[in-house]
């Protein structure tokens, strides 16, 4: 049999290869209602753009149907339909290539190429957490995400700035943020002379207000990098002050002293002013302004400032029907009232009491916030609804719903253990034991209405047969790597002051996994009588549940977010 983890990258990139040259035409299919029919799409109108009105040639369809390499799934079959190219995978043999070696699933993809080393600058932080606009904490959060998504990766990653305030330390370990929390304060005597010798030379004789050290002239770079590069035409100078030397100096430290054990194969020998290194600003949008002044005057200061600096801006954050002056910490703790308060209407008592419970109660608040915060692209608008509905397992759309989920799985495992050791069931076998052809639809179809597929019975018309087993491997375990791939990739080298990030796939992701976990396990008894017969099937189906659950628990730990046994 062969071996190597499974791509979805791979295969459309060898299935867009087999079509000759020209745009990729090949896509995914995701809907259960089109997987009972093929797994892969080449559409009629695409196809007919690469060969004209005339039929896709018999040699390419054959070539794709006998389609082979690393990483590319085994293809069943590939036939023309009114829809266009359908190909179908070997479902078995993919069940097994997959659940052979679940571990390979739950990481991202490797880089097809090294790239830079990474600093994270987040400059909500530089405050305390009393003053922490929702803006300013969905700037965190996208921060804290996209350190864990790049270092998953492989990517040395440094932050900036060290939370210094006591308080906003606390605060970040309630939200599981993992940020610098102590460092030395770097020098800045070098760039305080520098500021002082531009004011000096430009500013002569300027009455300055306390606690302004100078200011330093920003129009002739503006002009410089040019209005196209994203600057802000009305950017004209800076006050320099102590802090913002102090900030600057800390960023200078992080581009020019990397620590010895970071991974030179990654991104190469971090020379400072090289592409080696790039700097990444994630700011709310009621901050970039300000922003643009400090990138800006770290190049007016700095020499050896790195070449390149972008600016992830965060959308604003609207709550809808609440007041606009809500601050982070009391975002927090409501949502922590109305965990504790759904808790009490679910199990009775004041659980809150139980440290036990309130460790839970904490995950299960910033699991709220963080899948509100991250589930909308973080360039766009986000808009709350403080309602208690938002805390409900029973809203899919919500972290507490995956967390729910999650709980689940654990219980699912705790039951069999537990009825093994009672020795109604036997220990699970060795995988390369099992029969991954067990894994068909769960729900009998009419007779006539099934069609035959490599061992594995697929509904052809009956509209409500559900394709639970597959919709699980295909749509939640296979693409996983790729999906963490996608999170990470940052387009360094586009040109612009700009830079976007996919920080919201994850949790749709695990949305999406969590919904489709809950209703193939709504639908199907996962653990059967206890009758020798049955057992193929029921660790066949267990194996595939490990997978969801080595996915979702790796899916949240992107988001600092560990697992619950029980809600």
């Amino acid at each position: 049999m062969a071996t190597g983890r499974l791509g979805l990258g791979e295969t459309l990139g060898a299935l867009n290869a087999a079509l000759g040259q020209g745009g990729p035409v090949w896509f995914k299919e995701t809907r259960a209602r089109h997987l009972r029919a093929r797994d892969f799409l080449a559409p009629r109108r695409a196809l007919q753009a690469r060969f004209g009105d005339q039929q896709v040639p018999e040699p390419v369809v054959t070539a794709v149907a006998g389609l082979q390499g690393p990483g590319v799934a085994p293809v069943l079959r590939c036939a023309p339909t009114p829809a266009g190219l359908a190909l179908q995978l070997r479902r078995p043999a993919v069940f097994e290539r997959v659940l052979s070696s679940v571990a390979a699933y739950a990481a991202p993809a490797a880089p097809a190429a090294p790239g830079p080393r990474v600093v994270l600058h987040c400059a909500a932080l530089r405050g305390a957490p009393c003053t922490l606009r929702l803006s300013q904490l969905r700037a965190i959060l996208v921060a804290d995400h996209l350190a864990r998504a790049l270092r998953a990766r492989g990517v040395t990653v440094r932050l900036v700035p060290a939370a210094r305030d006591p308080h906003m330390r606390t605060f970040l370990q309630q939200l599981r943020v993992e940020w610098p929390t102590a460092s030395e304060r770097a020098a800045t005597e070098a760039l305080r002379s520098r500021a002082l010798a531009e004011h000096t030379s430009a500013h002569d004789g300027e009455v300055l207000p306390p606690g302004i050290l100078g200011r330093v002239c920003l129009k002739e770079l503006v002009e410089k990098q040019g209005r196209l590069a994203g600057y802000d035409p009305n950017l004209d100078s800076c006050l320099v002050t102590e802090d913002l030397l102090s900030l600057l100096a800390e960023l200078q430290e992080a581009v020019q002293n990397w620590p010895e054990d970071s991974s030179p194969g990654v991104a190469g020998t971090p020379d400072p002013g090289t592409d080696s290194c790039i700097v990444v600003h994630v700011v709310s949008c009621e901050e970039e302004f300000q922003q643009q002044k400090l990138d800006l005057l770290w190049c007016k200061l700095d020499d050896q400032a790195p070449l390149r600096q972008k600016h992830l801006v965060c959308g604003p954050v609207k709550v809808a029907g609440g007041p606009g002056t809500l601050t982070a910490p009391e975002y927090y703790k409501l949502r922590l009232a109305q965990v504790c308060k759904a808790s009490a209407l679910k199990h009775g008592g004041d659980l809150a009491q139980d440290p036990a419970w309130t460790e839970i109660f904490g995950i299960l608040s910033v699991a709220t916030i963080k899948f509100e915060m991250l589930s909308t692209a973080p360039q766009s608008q986000l808009l709350l609804t403080l309602a208690d509905s938002s805390v409900s397992t029973k809203g899919t759309k919500s972290g507490t719903f995956v967390m729910y989920n999650c709980a689940r799985l654990a219980t699912l495992f705790e039951s069999y253990n537990h009825s093994m050791e009672q020795g109604l069931y036997p220990t699970f076998p060795c995988v390369s034991s099992l029969d991954f052809s067990l894994l068909q639809d769960e729900v009998s179809a009419p007779p006539g209405q099934l069609a035959q597929a490599g061992g594995l019975a697929f509904p052809s018309q009956h509209p409500s047969l559900p394709q639970g087993e597959w919709l699980l491997l295909f749509n939640s375990i296979l693409p996983f790597p790729d999906m963490l791939s996608q999170t990470a990739a940052l387009a360094y080298t586009a040109p612009g002051l700009h830079i976007t990030a996919h920080t919201e796939m994850v949790c749709k992701f695990l949305v999406q996994l969590s919904m489709d976990f809950s209703s193939y396990y709504n639908r199907v008894h996962v653990l059967g009588e206890p009758r020798p017969h049955l057992f193929g099937q029921m660790f066949a189906r267990l194996q595939l549940l490990r997978a969801v659950r080595e996915v979702l628990h790796a899916g949240l730990a992107m988001l600092g977010l560990p697992p619950l046994n029980h809600i």
